[in-house]
């Protein structure tokens, strides 16, 4: 089965990012808003006792999150992809780190990490400039604080699930 590591921002940004992604974000009914810590990766029942229980450690090491968004960006020309960038504060790329290190470290990430939200994506070149040029005139400040990431797990239609979530700074649940 394919699983990932997430946070999900608040309702409040979530409601905002998605009045964006219902029309540029293919994958908008699939998962919510989220930032991804880790990317899909294979694991067998019997892994999953042994990544929870290392997951729960990591949680426990790590305190809540600031997470702060300043502007619209995007990875063109690499990929046709719009997002919000989140800042990458010491605290993100500590939890990133350990989500990558030890116990994980057999799980190479795709691409170097950036820290976003997914706006839109599979866009048109066309489309993609004329959509970031809008965005970029908007003005966007968010500044919110997290305390729990997600073990997601993905079922037969594509879409994402929470299979574990873990507090950070806490017992797990």
């Amino acid at each position: 089965m394919k699983y990932g590591i997430a946070i999900f921002p608040s309702k409040k940004l979530q409601d905002s990012v998605n009045s964006y992604r219902k029309r540029y974000d293919p994958n908008y009914a699939l998962i919510p808003p989220h930032l991804t810590l880790k990317q899909p990766f294979e694991a067998t029942e019997e892994q999953l006792r042994d990544i929870s229980r290392e997951l729960r450690q990591i949680a426990q090491r790590m305190q809540p999150l600031s997470l702060s968004i300043r502007k619209f960006s995007s990875f063109s020309p690499v990929n046709n992809v719009i997002y919000l960038k989140v800042e990458p504060t010491e605290e993100i790329l500590n939890l990133y780190d350990a989500l990558h290190g030890e116990y994980f470290s057999h799980i190479e990430p795709e691409y170097a990490f950036v820290p976003h939200i997914t706006i839109g994506q599979n866009l048109s070149d066309d489309e993609h400039s004329d959509v970031l040029g809008r965005l970029k005139m908007t003005d966007f400040q968010h500044e919110e604080t997290v305390d729990r990431f997600h073990l997601l797990y993905q079922l037969e239609n594509g879409s994402w699930t929470v299979y574990e979530t873990f507090l950070l700074g806490k017992e797990g649940l």
